[in-house]
């Protein structure tokens, strides 16, 4: 069972989900004692549910959270800066955490909430029942499938089986379930009750790989069932037809109808189970009428119809979330196997035409005649045996990744083995884990920042163990452990990690048990890789010598941004910016993963703009996360904002006081961008407060 539940010595319940490693407390007056409970009585499915008795419950954040009556009608939403009252009667609470919670109680209900923390107030002590729901989601069997086209096609289509429904809410990420996975056999074999949802919804294309592989996270959305055909369109029983080009291309078409049904669902669920303020569906009413009220209750062949033939893709282009990830993979077969992971995190897919770099062209990429004669964590003898490739990259999505033998530079590396090992991570309510290992005493001065960082936050169970000048047989202890993160500073060399003792090659152990690291030193690349083939799931190496100034900064950037909650690609894409050598450093695997969680629930970047003395222009950009994906919402911490945004992009809020710039950086330790310098909240907040 992935949430466990324990009651504290000091009051309240601890609630773990022991797979995504996410925590969470929920404070009562006193001590308490807890019992199991029916996870039947809750609205929503729950993995497990305990029942209690308190008179108050005292949460540590201000979720998103509603409030339903016995009719299960939404008669209260409590946000930052709420008091609220509701008579005697029977409620249950849903609140948006790193995992859905649940509180059922038949009573009157006081709720009271600040910046910092919502309090729940039952007026007397009272039977309360908690279930929780994680975000953890299993692959729903195989499909065996052959390399050809015409049996990729109704794969495809069964993918579309673990949406949890086919409403506009399957715009959120907790009711698109993770398609099945791909095998690639000798014939076709889809197992018995995994089919294509009955939408009566087609996706007609040519048979290729070409157009097959970039139209999968439509069909999967959209539960349509693909095809072949003379030219891509779709196609509903109603005789409704879509065609798929130009726009320019076959491939943009694509995406930009993915992205406008997915967009306008993210605003007309707003009229069903979550009907909550959403500034996108404000910006949107000011453009086009849309009468979301019958669009919600329309069929999914209708609506799609009504979306695509009333609203142009101009009317809603720069509306769109910034797109999580666009994957670039090549139309091969080995493609084919990828699929459900990417559409799992409901990538674009583009087919990729790379070009071959050399490995000099690659070295001297933001570094040029910087190193030579600096003091690098330089590498000597490594095997020049890896291609290295440059992709045309896609300006609107916030993570890039590429699939394939190669070596991308730029991008990302996501391998099919990063996402099964996921799949094996074993359960684990204890704290997070982080290794640091510096085998390197020139190399201490990022030891001490980083040490420093990793556990710096209050509310987080954290373990951080130190370790330094390892011996080749102490380093493959430490590999063979469990840990959440690897921060390793030193040397890897032609033959390995450099050791006291000589060199460890990650190739000759039998298996590793870190789940994600990061390996910062000189040409890490291929010992990188080593892990993630021998069990890791993801990580961030380099493909160069790196100058010790530049890897010590990058290095503490990193550490900041995943003690944050920052998944892997999001953090080095910020941390990149912070030194020349930034473009050295690279995610493989699966980059998607967080060694913790935002306090906010969305990682959030924030972006300072001074606007005359004392006045500020703040905007917020939302990073997904693999368990909080694309459809996700955050309400920014100010006072004076009182609507959700999506979790994905750039969201500009206005021109705030200093002082209110003051209290939003207090509420939690985040990146800033102030005049393109990066900072931390805690820092800049304390600068502003003595101006």
């Amino acid at each position: 069972m992935n949430i466990e539940f324990t009651a504290l010595k000091s009051g309240g319940v601890e609630v773990v989900d022991s797979i995504e490693r996410v925590h969470y407390t929920l404070d009562t007056p006193e001590r308490l004692s807890i019992g199991d409970a029916d996870t039947d009585r809750f609205r929503f499915p729950v993995d497990a549910a305990v029942k209690l008795r308190c008179e108050r419950l005292t949460l540590p954040t201000v979720p998103a959270t509603l409030v339903r009556d016995g009719s299960e009608s939404v008669v209260a939403q409590v946000e930052h800066f709420s008091d609220e009252s509701l008579p005697a009667g029977e409620y249950s609470i849903e609140l948006s955490l790193p995992f859905k919670l649940y509180i059922h109680v038949d009573s009157a209900i006081e709720f009271s909430s600040d910046d910092e923390q919502l309090r729940i107030d039952f007026g007397s002590p009272t039977d309360v029942s908690i279930g929780a729901r994680s975000k953890h989601e299993q692959p729903a069997g195989t499909i065996t499938t052959t390399e050809q086209p015409r049996d990729i096609m109704p794969t495809v289509s069964a993918l579309g089986s673990s949406l949890k429904t086919t409403s506009p809410e399957r715009s959120l990420p907790t009711l698109r379930g993770h398609p099945p996975e791909i095998e690639l056999g000798e014939s076709l074999s889809i197992p018995e009750g995994i089919a294509a949802p009955e939408t009566g919804i087609e996706l007609q294309v040519p048979p290729t790989y070409e157009h097959v592989f970039p139209a999968a996270p439509l069909a999967y959305y959209l539960g349509a069932t693909m095809r072949p055909g003379d030219e891509p369109r779709i196609v509903t029983g109603d005789d409704y037809t879509q065609e798929l080009v130009p726009a320019p291309t076959y491939e943009e078409s694509v995406a930009r109808t993915l992205k406008q049904v997915f967009f306008l669902d993210c605003v007309t669920r707003t009229e069903g189970l979550y009907p909550v303020p959403l500034r996108e569906r404000t910006r949107l009413e000011d453009r086009v009428e849309l009468p979301f009220d019958r669009l919600y209750e329309l069929s999914p062949a209708d609506r799609l119809a009504t979306y695509l033939d009333t609203v142009a893709y101009s009317d809603v282009d720069d509306l769109l979330p910034d797109w999580k990830l666009t994957t670039h993979v090549s139309p091969t077969p080995e493609t084919i196997e990828t699929l459900p992971y990417l559409i799992n995190d409901l990538a674009i897919v583009r087919i990729a035409d790379p070009r071959e770099v050399s490995r000099s062209s690659v070295e001297d990429t933001g570094m040029g005649a910087y190193t030579r004669g600096a003091d690098t964590r330089t590498a000597t003898g490594q095997a020049t045996d890896t291609t290295y490739v440059q992709i045309d990259e896609d300006d609107n999505a916030v993570e890039q990744a590429w699939i394939g033998d190669e070596t991308p530079v730029g991008l990302s590396k996501a391998m099919p083995e990063a996402y099964r090992n996921r799949f094996d991570r074993e359960p684990s309510s204890g704290d997070i884990s982080i290794t640091v290992v510096c085998n390197d005493d020139r190399m201490d001065r990022e030891r001490g920042v980083v040490d420093e960082v990793y556990g710096s936050r209050d509310r987080l169970p954290f373990d951080v163990s130190m370790s330094h000048d390892l011996t080749t047989e102490e380093l493959a202890d430490v590999l063979a452990q469990p840990a959440d993160f690897l921060h390793y500073i030193g040397h890897i060399e032609d033959g390995g990690f450099r050791c006291t003792d000589g060199h460890l090659d990650v190739n000759d152990l039998d298996s590793v048990a870190v789940d994600a690291f990061l390996l910062n030193a000189c040409q890490s690349y291929q010992q990188g890789r080593a892990l993630i083939e021998k069990g890791a799931i993801g990580g961030v190496v380099t493909l160069s010598d790196v100058v010790n100034s530049g890897a010590i900064r990058i290095g503490s950037t990193l550490a900041r941004l995943l003690n944050s909650g920052f998944p892997l690609r999001a953090a080095l894409q910020i941390a990149k910016g912070e030194s020349i050598v930034g473009s050295q450093y690279l995610v493989i695997g699966d980059g998607g993963l967080a060694i913790a969680q935002a306090e906010g629930g969305t990682p959030t970047l924030v972006h300072l703009e001074k606007e005359g003395s004392e006045q500020y222009n703040i905007s917020m950009i939302g990073f997904p996360t693999t368990s909080g994906g694309m459809g996700g919402m955050f309400a920014p911490n100010i006072e004076e904002v009182n609507s959700y945004t999506l979790n994905s992009g750039s969201s500009s809020l206005g021109n705030f006081d200093q002082s209110e710039v003051v209290d939003l950086l207090q509420l939690e330790r985040m990146p800033v961008r102030l005049n393109n310098r990066l900072r931390w909240s805690s820092e800049l907040s304390a600068e502003l407060s003595e101006e």
